[in-house]
């Protein structure tokens, strides 16, 4: 038998010694009145023994995992951790009792226990708890891995033994909440990056709304869904990729200001920024442009930051990172002529392509047909790389998406005429905003007529015949929508997940997920 396995064994003999004992190890609820926090940063000490003997006639009542316990004859120091943090309980035999201390025998690292009593300080200057009794909450049946601390003479925490596996973490994530301090942190971030998002959106007036995840047509992105079949119906469904065509039709339905948080799933590789479900939170405002979505954005960010941090300025890695407004506001053609000095807009299309072929820059071949395609490949292989402070990429070509109006300065006549020359780039009111060499979002000025949207999506239906793999099809009730009559609108998408990497430094998507998609082992 493994030396995991007996430890296991002996903690089910203890739980069976403990039930004889009369004691019921999994009792039903336990009032607290103090958290460790609140406790040790409230704590004065007495200023002479009157003060000490009042001070032992507040009591208050604790729990926590038993992270530590030292034990020495007939008292022992037990070291709990609660949702604020750990402290340590001083349990001697003469004040619990002996059954109690005989109970306390049986207890081991990870068990669940409360204890009241009064707070004072150790010889060696640590706040604890001088117990006058304690109760098992739950008892643990697997042990933890012991995470040792050390401190040095200067003051440095050493970690001996850390449950440092990272893919063990995240498939056992409960583990990895109680044994590292640190993840627990992360978590609270992202709750209140969440948070500051709902309230600034709405105190803008957006109203938060929810949208259907099973969908009977995907789109609102080009990528590849997940599929699903619902048996009633005997229907094909697909998760949502995105919400944006459903809050499209609310705001064809009158609700002018509209914003959802939402989980979308992917069918794509998994990497350190991707996971194939993921969050995030689109926005809709009607009779705005896609200035207005840049001005809301950077406020959305920048004040989600100094929620999670207290401050727009940041340290990811070894970049500091400052996400004050006003960003900067870069065209994808000029992001280009920057780094390459070539003029994409006045070349030829296999002039670019033989620019990417002699230069060995990536290119799929599904996409040669396409001039708008090529440029926007040209741009994330060479330019990305050099956004690291907030950037918004504006000004995209048509190609990419068919979602969003042309650019304003455009007349009719011009948009019919670029039509038809196969080396004229249309470019739309889009822009990406890029931070630490990520794209972060997405936003467009909404495309509105119907003929040109029909047009364009028949395109893409045209393109995911000839090859392509992430296209969007054709979604009727959207096109009737839009044929209602949809107001000029403006949309966004902000990617939740990666967004909270950057606020909290964290250096994967896994780490800012409770429970990240994982391979079956």
């Amino acid at each position: 038998m493994t030396e995991q396995n007996e430890l296991i064994k002996r903690r089910y003999e203890e739980l069976e010694h403990i039930k004889s004992m009369g004691i019921n190890p999994y009792p039903h609820r336990f009032d607290i009145s103090h958290y460790s926090k609140d406790i040790i940063n409230n704590f004065t000490d007495p200023a002479d023994d009157t003060e000490k003997e009042k001070q032992k006639e507040n009591i208050v009542t604790v729990a926590g995992r038993i992270m530590a316990i030292r034990k020495m004859g007939k008292a022992c120091f037990v070291h709990i951790k609660d949702e604020q943090g750990k402290i340590q309980l001083y349990i001697r035999k003469d004040d619990v009792g002996e059954e109690s201390y005989n109970l306390m025998k049986l207890l081991d690292i990870g068990d669940i226990i409360g204890a009241n009593g009064y707070v004072f300080r150790t010889k060696t200057g640590e706040v604890s708890i001088h117990c006058h009794s304690f109760t098992l909450l739950t008892k643990s049946l697997h042990p933890l891995p012991v995470v040792k601390e050390e401190v040095t003479e200067t003051g440095e925490k050493i970690i001996h033994d850390a449950f440092a596996d990272v893919e063990l973490r995240y498939r056992q994530r409960y583990i990895d909440l109680i044994v590292n301090d640190g993840v627990k942190d992360v978590f609270i971030k992202r709750t209140k990056i969440i948070q500051s998002i709902k309230r600034t959106l709405e105190n803008k007036n957006f109203f938060e709304v929810e949208t259907p995840t099973l969908q009977s047509v995907y789109g609102g992105a080009n990528a590849r869904p997940f599929i699903t079949h619902h048996n009633a119906l005997d229907m094909r469904l697909y998760l949502r990729i995105s919400n944006e065509l459903y809050l499209k039709r609310l705001v064809v339905g009158g609700f002018n200001r509209v914003y959802e948080f939402v989980r979308d799933f992917r069918n794509e590789g998994i990497d350190r920024t991707h996971n194939p479900e993921f969050t995030q939170v689109e926005w809709y405002q009607a009779y705005g442009d896609y200035f207005d979505s840049m001005d809301t954005f950077e406020e959305v960010v920048e004040q989600a930051c100094i929620a999670a941090n207290e401050t727009t300025k940041v340290m990811y890695g070894e970049t500091e990172i400052d996400f004050k407004r006003p960003w900067k506001r870069l065209k994808m053609v000029d992001a280009i002529k920057e780094k390459t000095g070539l003029d994409v807009i006045s070349m030829k299309k296999d002039e670019i392509i033989d620019y990417m072929v002699k230069n060995e820059i990536e290119l799929d071949k599904k996409i040669t047909h396409s001039k708008g395609l090529v440029i926007a490949s040209l741009f994330e292989s060479l330019c990305e790389d050099d956004l690291v402070q907030p950037t918004f990429v504006i000004d995209h070509p048509i190609d990419t998406t068919p979602l969003c109006k042309p650019l304003r300065e455009y007349s009719m006549q011009q948009l019919e005429e670029m039509k038809k020359d196969p080396e004229a780039v249309i470019f739309v009111e889009r822009f990406e905003p890029y931070i630490n060499k990520w794209e972060l979002g997405n936003s467009y000025t909404e495309l509105n007529d119907p003929v040109l949207q029909r047009s364009l999506l028949e395109q893409q239906v045209e393109r995911g015949r000839g090859g392509e793999e992430e296209t969007h099809p054709m979604d009727e009730d959207f096109l009737r929508a839009i044929e209602i009559g949809m107001p000029p609108t403006t949309g966004v998408g902000l990617g939740v997940d990666r967004l909270v990497m950057l606020l909290t430094n964290s250096q994967t998507i896994r780490d800012v997920i409770f429970f990240p998609l994982m391979r079956q082992i």
